[in-house]
């Protein structure tokens, strides 16, 4: 059989008033295909789900199903409410099985009763429905629900709580339960990780990527890409390109087209410059022959097709993170840190340090705390216990994910020129536009900004900052996949300290030398990026547990220390990979011989053009003399003086005609 395709989409176009935001956009998804679909923000990705959905008019184009194709699309906000707890309303999902459940207990009731013909017939009946129970899973729906509300990031104490009672989050979190186990052919999620902590998100991956339909996500956490889909659509210019692979094979393929369209763009700028040099330069000889040459290659330069030069994506944000001063080797050192709220206690006697240069993130499940030792870090909160020092010279940069950081009432310019009133409004409107906001947007009110928006006018503030140790409260919410790699590089190339707080996997697995992971409250140390993390994680909690009755300290400097072999290795086996082989050796002589030769050839070249160039000069000079000649009587009454120069005019023409072939060869 072969393969079935579920959905297809076909030149779909849409505008907003005079903005076109979606231009014959055409993909296909296949039966069982997990897929994802990117952009930046605005290009059009949630306009595109809404018209799949029928929610939103195609201006042009068709959304075409496989014939009784079920769909299940969740949206970026859940707008519903009720006043079920969280279980029964998970378990409307299945009323069907439910039915099928009551309707088999009322057949076995009956069947006491009845003899003959009337048995034989409710036997049928309930084998049949029994059969269809089987094949709804109906034995085991009651674990099937509980194991996803748990996977989902809900307790059983949860489960009796009021829909109406939840936050959006929450919200969101029941409608993605009831989608999954309505287990539709083919299901849409916009946006499914927002509300989710690192937990639930593994869990949705496997769930996901078992699942036996097909699956089209939204999503900016390119770690859950990379996992569960095997095709990317790419809305970009209101265009649609599929590549299939997950993400980093998409991201790899982007960058070579881009470096591709760029190479043969500026080749092609080359040429027509080279061409336009030669012309002139033909054009200088101003000889019958040069000039019709000029004309025939002005002609060639008119046919050739323009390459357009390629958009480099006018949407990044231009960030550089640099450091006024250089702090001292400590930067930070935490000292038996506690903190509680009420009856509930975050954690208890927690140590930890940080050296300068590297680059920390805190990770952990929701609430337990992690955005809490950041704020005390940064004085904002008070803890029950411990002491946080700073090292000498050192000047914290704070990025806050509720952006308290910014005053809402005032424009982003006022916000910029307060807080570095040495800035002139030059100055101020390029930072602005290195972040995104040109022209008026610069007079707009902090309040009236999406959270994207006030993201990088903190961002701004901090690169402005000039800080040698940055405190980063989620940095990547709100951002899109674009800007989150500037960011990545941005801090890669810092020379400072960085501590953050993320749930991001992809970008703490780029940027993160070192991962501290909040835990049954307290600090477990992985010296490593987030994959490193994943595979010691069972190692090192498991030796935490065993460890218990020792003092947690003990235990951790042990891990790091395992760790720190570890690192060690590396460092030798870099460090020896740094002496280069001795077949590398020769073949960089080999190159570097190739390059002499290659440089002498050139050189060789110019000097001909160079003698080409003087001699054309040369003779041209002397043939405006012998023009000059002719004209005297003395010459051109004297037969054989006209004859002589006559002949040296004739071949001055000669040459020349060779020497301009000789010239063109050589320019070209």
């Amino acid at each position: 059989m072969g393969v079935i395709m579920i959905l297809a989409c076909n030149n779909i176009s849409k505008s907003f008033g005079t903005t076109q935001i979606l231009d014959s956009v055409s993909f296909h998804i296949n039966d069982r295909e997990k897929a994802a679909i990117v952009g930046i923000n605005g290009a059009g990705k949630s306009t595109l789900f809404k018209i799949i959905m029928g929610e939103l008019a195609a201006d042009a184009g068709e959304v075409i199903f496989a014939k009784g194709c079920s769909v299940g699309y969740l949206a970026q906000h859940q707008a519903f409410s009720s006043e079920n707890t969280i279980y029964d309303e998970i378990l409307t999902v299945k009323q069907d099985v439910i039915d099928l459940d009551n309707s088999i207990r009322k057949i076995e009731q009956e069947m006491k009763n009845v003899t003959g013909n009337e048995l034989n017939q409710l036997l049928n009946t309930y084998t049949r429905l029994t059969h269809e129970f089987e094949l709804k899973n109906g034995y085991s729906y009651k674990s099937e629900l509980i194991g996803v509300l748990k996977g989902l990031g809900f307790t059983e104490e949860d489960f009796s709580k009021k829909v109406s009672t939840l936050s959006g989050g929450q919200k969101t979190r029941v409608a993605l339960g009831k989608l999954l186990l309505s287990t539709p052919d083919l299901i849409l999620l916009d946006e499914p990780t927002n509300h989710l902590d690192m937990e639930s998100i593994a869990w949705l991956e496997n769930f996901l990527l078992n699942y036996n339909g097909a699956v089209v996500v939204i999503a900016h956490d390119r770690y859950f890409l990379n996992k569960v889909v095997s095709k990317i659509v790419e809305i970009e210019n209101t265009k649609a390109t599929a590549f299939e692979g997950n993400y980093s094979a998409y991201a790899e393929k982007k960058a070579f087209q881009r470096e591709t369209l760029l190479k043969h763009y500026l080749n092609q700028q080359r040429e027509i410059k080279h061409q336009e040099d030669v012309i002139t330069k033909l054009r200088s000889f101003n000889r019958e022959k040069s000039i019709r040459r000029a004309e025939s290659r002005e002609k060639m330069l008119d046919k050739i097709e323009r390459i357009d030069k390629p958009i480099l994506q006018e949407s990044q944000m231009s960030i550089r993170l640099e450091p006024r001063v250089i702090s001292g080797n400590d930067v930070l050192a935490v000292e038996d840190l506690s903190k509680s709220f009420d009856t509930l206690t975050l954690f208890e006697h927690i140590h930890f340090d940080i050296k300068r240069g590297e680059r920390v993130a805190i990770i952990g499940n929701n609430g337990t705390g992690k955005t809490t030792i950041l704020k005390m870090i940064n004085r904002l909160l008070e803890p029950d216990s411990g002491e946080i020092k700073l090292g000498s010279k050192v000047r914290v940069g704070y990025y806050d994910q509720e952006h308290n950081v910014l005053d809402s009432d005032k424009t982003l310019f006022d916000e910029l020129q307060d807080t570095y009133p040495h800035m002139d409004n030059t100055s101020i409107r390029n930072v602005l536009a290195a972040f995104l906001f040109t022209n008026d947007d610069v007079f707009k009110r902090i309040k009236d900004l999406s959270g994207g928006e006030r993201g990088r006018v903190s961002l701004a503030k901090l690169m402005l900052s000039e800080a040698n140790f940055l405190i980063l409260d989620e940095p990547t919410n709100h951002l899109d996949i674009t800007s989150k790699e500037i960011l990545e590089n941005a801090l890669n190339n810092y020379t400072g300290t960085v501590l953050y707080v993320s749930h991001d996997r992809y970008f703490i697995n780029k940027t993160a030398t070192r991962i501290l992971d909040l835990t049954k409250q307290n600090l477990l140390n992985y010296i490593g990026n987030y994959d490193y993390y994943l595979e010691k994680k069972e190692e090192v909690e498991r030796a935490y547990l065993s460890n218990s009755n020792l003092s947690l300290n003990s235990t951790i400097t042990n891990n790091i220390r395992g760790i720190d072999i570890i690192q060690g290795n590396l460092t030798n086996a870099k460090a020896s990979a740094a002496v280069p082989s001795a077949t590398e050796e020769s073949e960089g002589k080999l190159d570097w011989k190739q390059q002499k030769e290659e440089q002498a050839r050139i050189r060789k070249r110019q000097n001909e053009l160079k003698k080409t160039e003087d001699e054309i000069h040369q003779l041209e000079t002397r043939n405006e003399e012998i023009d000059e000649l002719l004209t005297k009587e003395e010459v051109y009454t004297n037969v054989s003086k006209l004859m002589e120069l006559n002949k040296e005019k004739k071949d001055i023409e000669n040459r020349l005609e060779e020497l301009l072939v000789l010239w063109e060869e050589l320019a070209d």
